[in-house]
């Protein structure tokens, strides 16, 4: 299977275009968004529709940007899955997620990200590969060392890695660490961005 991975778009509708184009050149198999999709107050129509348009399939997460409430008014709009609290399967791959992050109006705990982060992967742990979605990247992280602003990485994601063990963790967040990859535990971790990565699972 072979995925489209992006986030931090803030509102950049040039972003889902380019993207769109080559998640098609490249023949990808599902299109995945970490977060921070919309700005906040921005006009949300050309995010997902070009991805909807080129007939991929998108899976995404809300950012701390996004707010829970437009990741699903995207997702009822454009017939998408939020995977947000949530799992999907797709052969022997099950991936988990999710978004938001612990700053901002809507921030999680700690605890609530890594209870919604281990709930998903109840419906997963027993698949050949386990992919973890979340916006926020784990604290004790290159990316956590990288981020120059207030950003700070989740324990209850680092938690989540080290106890459920995935085979990969895509996030987003750190803008700075974009590309970023390394190994945490079990888990190779892949810190995506607005320039998007094709990964093959």
């Amino acid at each position: 299977m072979k995925l489209l991975v992006a986030g931090d778009f803030h509102g950049d509708s040039s972003s889902a275009v380019r993207l769109a184009k080559r998640a098609s050149a490249e023949k990808v198999d599902i299109v995945l968004l970490c977060g921070d999709i919309v700005e906040m107050n921005t006009d949300s129509k050309n995010l997902i529709k070009p991805f909807a348009d080129a007939g991929k399939k998108v899976i995404l997460i809300p950012g701390n940007h996004d707010g829970f409430a437009v990741a699903d008014f995207l997702a009822d709009m454009y017939n998408v899955r939020n995977l947000h609290g949530y799992s999907a399967v797709y052969g022997d791959v099950g991936l988990f997620g999710c978004g938001g992050a612990n700053i901002g109006l809507e921030a999680l705990s700690e605890e609530e990200i890594f209870s919604i982060l281990k709930k998903g992967f109840e419906r997963v742990k027993n698949l050949g590969k386990k992919i973890m979605v979340t916006h926020v990247f784990p604290s004790g992280s290159l990316m956590d060392k990288m981020s120059h602003t207030n950003l700070i990485g989740s324990a209850g994601v680092r938690k989540a890695l080290l106890e459920l063990k995935p085979d990969i963790l895509f996030c987003s967040h750190a803008h700075e660490a974009e590309g970023v990859e390394e190994r945490i535990g079990n888990t190779n971790v892949i810190c995506v961005g607005r320039n998007g990565r094709i990964v093959e699972v």
